[in-house]
């Protein structure tokens, strides 16, 4: 019973993820077949149609890279953050050396 409950749930899932995939290739096969018409007739391709799709690209891109950044931004500072912690390191541990008679190859 429990496999016939989860292979229901796998099914519903993979069909409602195939319609909203489907709604989305609707909108691309208007905006093919609109620039293809056009370009057919002679009346060339509308620039703001060009340039609706750029935005649109433009602004899926912005949100994802959001999300990106968002996710990986803790380990990007702390990275970074670790490289200035290791340089003042150095700077210091040269400073404290530079008086002595203690050769060190980072120093030189």
């Amino acid at each position: 019973m429990k496999k016939l409950i989860i292979l229901l749930a796998v099914v519903y899932f993979g069909l409602t993820a195939f319609m909203n995939t489907v709604k989305a290739n609707d909108y691309n096969n208007a905006v093919v077949g609109h620039v293809i018409k056009e370009t057919i007739s002679g009346n060339g391709v509308d620039t703001s149609v060009l340039e609706a799709e750029m935005h649109k690209l433009v602004y899926k891109f912005t949100l994802e890279m959001t999300g990106v950044l968002e996710k990986h931004l803790p380990n990007i500072l702390e990275s970074i953050a670790a490289e200035l912690r290791q340089k003042a390191d150095s700077e210091y541990k040269c400073s404290l050396l530079k008086d002595t008679k203690i050769a060190d190859k980072e120093c030189t």
